[in-house]
């Protein structure tokens, strides 16, 4: 595809593949409402503030999963490992069968969450705002767990792994 010789103002196709070229991670959101386990595959996942950590996650209008997320006011994250592609796949489909095959533990506030993930952790809602066609969610962070491992990557539609440069890690104190 070329490069359009001229900026012009997005289209949702558009800002879809503009968008696509940044790497994420892959993450699935899981919530337990009124009996039912509901979740979706994400990549929209940001860390907003460590003291007191909080989360942010932004879901489309009219899922199952952003109608738990907002009746029950609590979710959990799943970060998706790189062997993990067949799991983010089961929870991208809309509509599809999600818990009928895998693994899952299940955290101390009912919350499913997916076995073997690099991470997991498990939020309530401190706020909540609805921003253009999408709601967006702020969670505390009330349990988090974490392992070593490599993460699963998306980029322009197509899942990989990340590979880093082999330079020393980055100090997380500033």
């Amino acid at each position: 595809m070329a490069v359009p010789a001229v900026f012009i103002e997005p289209d949702g196709a558009a800002m879809r593949r503009t968008m696509g070229r940044f790497l994420t991670g892959v993450a699935v959101v899981t919530a337990a409402y009124e009996g039912e386990q509901v979740g979706m595959t994400i990549n929209s996942l940001t860390s907003i503030s460590l003291e007191p950590p909080i989360l942010m996650i932004s879901l489309n209008f009219n899922t199952r999963t952003g109608d738990a997320v907002l009746g029950s006011g609590k979710f959990a994250i799943s970060i998706l490992g790189a062997k993990q592609e067949p799991v983010a796949r089961q929870f991208a489909v809309r509509g599809g069968a999600r818990f009928e095959a895998g693994d899952f533990d299940v955290t101390a506030a009912g919350l499913p969450v997916i076995r073997g993930a690099l991470a997991q952790a498990e939020c309530q809602v401190v706020d909540q705002r609805t921003v253009g066609d999408h709601q967006v969610f702020f969670g505390q962070v009330t349990a988090s767990r974490y392992r070593d491992g490599e993460p699963l990557a998306f980029s322009s539609g197509k899942f990989g792994a990340f590979r880093d440069f082999n330079h020393d890690a980055m100090p997380w104190s500033f």
